[in-house]
């Protein structure tokens, strides 16, 4: 397809992007493209956005960015054989390699060669974007788009809350931005006796609560550790998933959880964190895991029958609906922590 395209351009490298008038991508034999219907700002983009630490020393401007998405297939690629215009899919973010030890054992989300849709290659923060065909996923006719976008970051939500059990144990959520918003109702539907959704932001503990949360704690009001020991009966808890990456809230969550438990980590400070690692680790015997995508595509399933069951409601931490054009009020508010998830509908 020839043309142009409206998209939001990380720009340079510096903070701020720009909305400009773009080539529409072409595609290769073994790719498609895509009109954009629904695209939902993460976190990883805010750290692009704002160019901090990370995004400086990962990504190379000028592209565009973003990676969460839902769309109508409008053209496919010679080599394309199950999927055809019309269509309507979402898309693994992840493009991995298929030849390294961890891809050649089924651990495709831990691809030693990963490149990242809208971080490492151009974007879905525009009218159309262009992938290969095996990163697509095909969305139920009846999704609504801004549920279908924030399929992805779910499934960031439901690897942490469900790489390890979860049915009848108490839950921790410590950070609640829009992944940590689902990871609380993850919990709940996988059974979690208690979720306890950790913030330091009003806004978003209420959002916590709409998305099933049996206690939400202010961690600035009060003593995070003692508060999730006194509702565990002092013994701390079962499941701490780390969402915030603030190296004081990470320290609080080795402390609140309980001997044995596990810590999922899917934040990424921006720096190293100190921990007490023979007492809160080693003397403790608890598990720590890092997470980091989806299980390609065993978490898409999950994520799929999850929303289509009823059983996990993201409508709540859907907040905002902006046009393309408004990306940068978008931003603000993430910035702000004054909204759940914005999508953006180009």
């Amino acid at each position: 397809m020839n043309g142009t395209m409206k998209a939001i351009v990380k720009h340079q490298r510096g903070v701020g992007a720009e909305l400009r008038e773009v080539s529409i991508p072409s595609i290769g034999e073994e790719e498609v493209l895509i009109r954009v219907k629904a695209t939902s700002i993460c976190g990883t983009d805010v750290h692009i956005y704002n160019w901090d630490e990370w995004s400086a020393s990962r990504v190379q401007p000028p592209y565009v960015f973003g990676h969460e998405f839902a769309g109508e297939v409008v053209e496919v690629g010679e080599k394309v054989n199950n999927f055809t215009i019309g269509d309507y899919v979402s898309a693994e973010t992840h493009l991995v390699c298929g030849d390294c030890p961890q891809c050649l054992t089924g651990q495709y989300h831990i691809c030693e060669n990963t490149k990242i849709i809208g971080v490492d290659t151009q974007g879905c923060f525009a009218e159309y974007v262009a992938l290969p065909a095996k990163n697509l996923w095909r969305n139920p006719e009846d999704m609504p788009t801004d549920i279908a976008s924030v399929q992805e970051p779910m499934g960031n939500a439901v690897h942490t809350v469900l790489n390890g059990e979860v049915a009848g144990k108490s839950v921790a959520v410590i950070g609640c931005g829009p992944i940590g918003l689902m990871a609380v109702g993850v919990a709940k539907a996988a059974g979690a006796s208690q979720v306890l959704a950790f913030d330091l932001n009003e806004y978003r503990l209420d959002l916590a609560k709409q998305m099933g949360a049996s206690a939400v704690i202010h961690s600035g009001n009060v003593d995070p550790v003692k508060e999730a020991k006194a509702l565990t009966n002092g013994h701390g808890v079962d499941v701490v998933c780390e969402m915030s990456g603030h190296p004081a809230a990470m320290d609080q969550g080795f402390k609140m959880i309980t001997n044995g438990g596990r810590m999922s980590i899917l934040s990424l400070p921006a720096k190293p964190v100190t921990l007490d690692v023979t007492n809160d680790i080693v003397f403790k015997g608890i598990h720590v895991q890092g997470i980091t995508g989806r299980k390609m595509f065993e978490t898409w399933q999950q994520v799929s029958r999850l929303l289509h069951s009823g059983q996990v409601d993201v409508k709540p931490m859907v907040t905002h609906h902006l046009k393309l054009e408004e990306f940068e009020y978008g931003f603000d508010l993430m910035n702000e922590g004054k909204c759940g998830k914005v999508v953006l509908h180009p």
